[in-house]
This record gives C-alpha cells, structure tokens and sequence, in this order.
C-alpha cells in the first residue's frame, strides 16, 4: 500500500487527500471515524476498543460522548486501572495513513503549512514537494508529568547552535527548537500525571487549550496547533487541594472515572488476556481456582483496612502473580521430569515477590510486616473460593484423621506422585472433590493441585491447623482449647504455690 501512495504535492493534488479532506481537525478526524464505528457496530460485536475489558457499560460510553463533543478530555483513577491504554487506544480512531511535508518537524499539512520551513520547501519546489506519511502510532505522542518539565520540553526552546549554522537570528522561526506539542501536531497529546506538573507549566497548557496555538520564547512566532489534548490523574491530586491548576482544569471538557474491574470474571479476562501464561515448551493447566484465589487476593487487598486505599491496588499485581505462579508451576515440572504443569495454592504464597511490590500499606500494616499481611489476605481469599465450590461438603471424616493425629506435610517444590501418595493417607480427601471434578481418572498433577486447594481452605476457615513449613495437622480450636486448659492448669498451681507462700508467712505449718 505504501508503494502507491503520493510521493509529491503534485502526486497528493490528483489523489483522493484532497484539500477538504485534509482540512479537518484532529477532533474532526477523530469524530468521524467514530461515528462510522458506531454505526458499523450495530452489525458486529467488535469492541470499540479492542484489549479494554469491563469499561463497557461506564467509562467506554462516556469517552465516546467526549470525542464526539470534541473535547480535551481527561481519566481520572487509581494506578492499574488501564488509564494509558485507553488514551493509546485513541489513535484507532485516526485515519490510517496521513500526509505531510516531508522533513518538516512539526508534520505540516500540505495544503495548509504553518510553520516557516515548510513554507518555504513548496515555495521553493512547488508540486515537487515531497511528501512523507504518518501512521496512527506516530500521530500519538506521549508524556509523563514529573516536576523537572520545563516550558522548552512541551512548548519549545531557540536553539544558538541551529541558529550560528544557519546564519538566521534568534528571533527567525528557522533557529527553534520545537518541543513536545508542536510535534505533536495533527495528532493526540496525551500527559499522564497533569497535577505532577509545575505550575507555570500548566499555565502555558491551558494557554494552548485556550488560543489553540503556541509562542516560543517571547519572540512572535505564532504556531496555530491543531491538537487533541487528553489527560490522566489520580483523584487525590486533581482536586482544588491537590496540585491542579484551577484555570487548566476549567479548560478541561470532560473528567471521566476509571475503575477497577467491578467483578471477578472481568478481572480474570484481563489477567487472561495480560498475563504471559501460553509458554514455550510448557504444557500448562491452571484451574479456574488458582485464576479466582489470584484475583480475589486483589479484591481483598482494596477492602483489606491495613492497606492505603488512596493508592490503590493495581491490576499489575495479579498479572504479575499469575505468572509467578505459572513459573513455580513450571520449576516443579522441570525438576521432576513431568509433562504437566499445574498450578497449586502453595505457588500463591510462593508468589509474594509480585506481591509485596504492589500495595503500599498504612501505618497498622506496616508494623505487621507486608509478608504477614500478604498472607492473611490469600488465606482470606482462599476461604472465599473455597466457599463458591465446597460451602455444601462435609469435611468432618478429613478433621477426624487430623484430630486422631494424622499429619502431612507438602512444599511447593515436591513432585505431584509424591504429593499424591502423601494425600492418599487422609481418609475421605479425594471422594470430597468432587465439586471440581476430579476423579480417579485425573492427573496427579491436577488432582494434588485440587486436593491441596481443599485442605487450605479447610485451614483458612480454622478447620485444621498448618503451620508455616505446610505442615497440616489438627484444628486449631482443639490446639486454643488444649493450651486454655493447659494455661488455666498453670494458674491453679501458681494460686496454690502462692496460697502456700501466704500460709508459710503467716505461721501456718
């Protein structure tokens, strides 16, 4: 395709990028092409935009009544809540393939030139302009705020060195340096973390969203810009007590609220869909189980008190988890020669590397420890899957062998045969697994992997005891009572002994 498009103004003239054509606006562009979706949409179950999963019903709408307003717009959530995709995915919306004057830095249009290079490249040449194409991709320029951007990053700068080579004065347009926006010309700018940005900064953006275009340096270069600008925040930030300018947030068109994934199997999707789980030379299975206790550790984490709520957890982590335990999974495959990987809950806790690095805790937690509180949160996770399968099993005859003494020890190392035969001792385990499907027909690898999830749970909800080595014993409320008992023998005897002493002192023989 590239091989017949226009290489000249002579080329482009004849062609179909006629001067109307190329007249609109980027939020024209963006418009049109949104509203041939739409209606393309009501005869096929495309996404709008394809790779965002759970927005469909709240934040996709609203980005759509943004773009057909034409405004600037921006996301305002939580880290982990998809805010960059979405403004990446914005670029779909642009046409495939645009012209513009070939070397000109900010991407002028043909027709239409405004910066001085390009002026004087077709007046010079004429029809034997060259032409050069633009991309959607690289129609999309991106920044992230932090303190140290400088008016010269976004806006421009002039350059002495430009301008002692080319023998032009400072005050020539010819001897700028042009920063971000200009660049960004007939294309979307998008700043992530607006509130981080200085405030003589955001001074000069909403100068730009005001008078659509830019001046460099005092000198009176004037640069009509035809931009989309799209923004993203955390709410804490973009507040009147945050670090948001009030007149650059006035300018805004819309503020539209990301969220996290509202149920389970929406987070699963996006997991699914993110995480690195289809590997090379690994056959692997993970249970829908393991899938749900991984982002239920997510969901437990936003409500759980001891972790800060104004950061958020991201959804980083259990993509991040998830191939943590995948590669666990792996490593015990590896080590012990077997053809199937799959993973169990002990991975889970084997994963807190991806973690621990995820959340931020509040001042309760810290003194916890993040690996303690890490821990309470799967266990509560686990509970809360274990109820959707097991709510209606009867685990009594498992308890009994663990009350009569019985043991067992397992690690996320050993191997699923050897795992199997230590389960095997416990009376009742695996006719109890039936909720999962397992029979005497499944793997070892899949049934130890279904065995092991049963016996956790029965831990998370103080059934049977297991200590930190994964060794499961007998119940915990049998262990509480023996040490009351033992505890209420040790006070009788220190009340006698002291009884004794009284007497003694006394005079009693």
């Amino acid at each position: 395709m590239a091989n017949s498009l226009p290489t000249t103004l002579g080329e482009l003239r004849k062609s179909e990028y006629t001067p109307a054509r190329l007249a609109r606006s980027v939020k024209d562009e963006l418009r049109e092409n949104l509203i041939a979706r739409l209606r393309a949409k009501g005869k096929s179950e495309a996404p709008l935009f394809p790779g965002i999963v759970g927005y469909e019903d709240t934040v996709i709408p609203q980005i759509v009544n943004a773009v057909l307003s034409k405004h600037n717009f921006i996301l305002l959530g939580l880290r982990g809540q998809a805010k960059s995709r979405i403004l990446r995915a914005l670029t779909t919306l642009l046409d495939p393939q645009c012209p513009y004057v070939a070397g000109s830095e900010i991407r002028d249009n043909p027709y239409a030139p405004i910066s001085q290079f390009s002026k004087n490249l077709i007046a010079l040449h004429g029809d034997a302009t060259p032409i050069a194409w633009l991309t959607p991709e690289a129609r999309y320029v991106e920044k992230l705020a932090t303190p140290d951007v400088t008016v010269a990053d976004l806006v421009g700068d002039i350059d002495p060195i430009k301008a002692a080579r080319s023998n032009q004065d400072l005050g020539s347009e010819l001897t700028m340096h042009y920063g971000l926006l200009p660049r960004a010309n007939r294309g979307i700018f998008a700043i992530n973390e607006v509130p981080d940005l200085a405030g003589k900064i955001q001074v000069a953006l909403f100068n730009i969203m005001q008078e659509g275009d830019v001046q460099i340096k005092g000198y009176p270069v004037r640069l009509p810009l035809d931009v989309a600008i799209v923004f993203s925040a955390n709410p804490e930030d973009y507040t009147a007590r945050g670090k948001i300018v009030t007149p650059l947030k006035d300018r805004i068109g819309s503020e539209i609220r990301t969220h996290y994934p509202e149920s389970i199997d929406e987070a699963i999707s996006i997991t699914q869909q993110e995480a690195w789980s289809a590997r090379p030379a690994s056959n692997i299975e993970v249970p829908h189980y393991i899938r749900q206790i991984v982002e239920q550790v997510a969901f437990s984490a936003r409500e759980d008190k001891k972790v800060d709520k104004r950061s958020g957890v991201s959804q980083r982590l259990p993509i991040s988890t998830m191939e943590l335990v995948i590669s666990n999974a792996e490593r015990r495959a590896f080590l012990h020669g077997e053809s199937l990987a799959v993973p169990r809950v002990g991975d889970i806790y084997a994963a807190l590397p991806g973690i621990t690095g995820k959340i931020e805790l509040e001042y309760e937690g810290e003194m916890r420890g993040a690996d303690t509180v890490i821990r309470e949160i799967i266990r509560t996770s686990v509970a809360g899957v274990f109820d959707q399968y097991f709510a209606a099993t009867n685990t009594q005859q498992i308890e009994q062998w663990f009350n009569l003494g019985g043991t067992v020890q397992l690690n996320d190392a050993q191997a699923a045969a050897d795992s199997q035969k230590e389960l095997q001792q416990i009376q009742g385990l695996f006719d109890k697994l039936s909720p999962l499907k397992i029979n005497g027909k499944s793997s070892p690898e899949v049934a130890v992997s279904a065995a092991e999830f049963l016996l956790e749970g029965m831990y998370a909800h103080k059934r049977i005891s297991r200590a930190e080595e994964r060794i499961f014993s007998a119940a915990e409320k049998k262990q509480r009572n023996n040490d009351a008992a033992n505890y209420a023998e040790k006070l009788r005897d220190s009340e006698r002994d002291e009884f004794s002493k009284n007497r003694t002192r006394r005079g009693f023989n």
